[in-house]
C-alpha cells in the first residue's frame, strides 16, 4: 500500500519540542554511560554523534528564537497588539439592523 503525501511514514524527520529534545539528550547520555566495555564501537559512536547533534540543536534554539523576534519585544507570553481585545467578548461582529 502506498503512503499518501504528509503521512507519518513519508520519510520525514520527526519534529520535537525543546523539552522532548532535552529528555532525549538525558536518555542518550544515560544509555552511553550504561554501555558495557564490549559494546560495538559503531553503536557507541552513533549514540555519541546523536548526543552532539542534540547539544548543537539545543544551543542554537535560543539564538534562533531571539533572532526571529523584533528588537524591544518579548518572545514569551500572549501578544498585545493594537487590535487585541481585552474584554474577551464574542469574536463575531454585531449585526446592524
Amino acid at each position: 500500500m502506498r503512503a499518501f503525501h504528509g503521512q507519518m511514514s513519508d520519510n520525514q524527520p520527526i519534529r520535537r519540542s525543546q523539552a522532548e529534545k532535552q529528555k532525549q539528550l538525558r536518555d542518550l547520555r544515560e544509555t552511553l554511560a550504561a554501555m558495557k566495555s564490549h559494546t560495538a564501537p559503531t553503536l557507541r559512536e552513533s549514540v555519541q554523534k546523536r548526543i552532539r547533534q542534540l547539544e548543537a540543536e539545543l544551543a542554537a534554539a535560543p539564538a534562533l528564537k531571539n533572532a526571529d523576534a523584533p528588537r524591544g519585544q518579548r518572545t514569551d507570553g500572549p501578544r498585545q497588539g493594537p487590535g487585541s481585545r481585552q474584554d474577551f467578548g464574542s469574536p463575531r461582529r454585531h449585526r446592524s439592523i
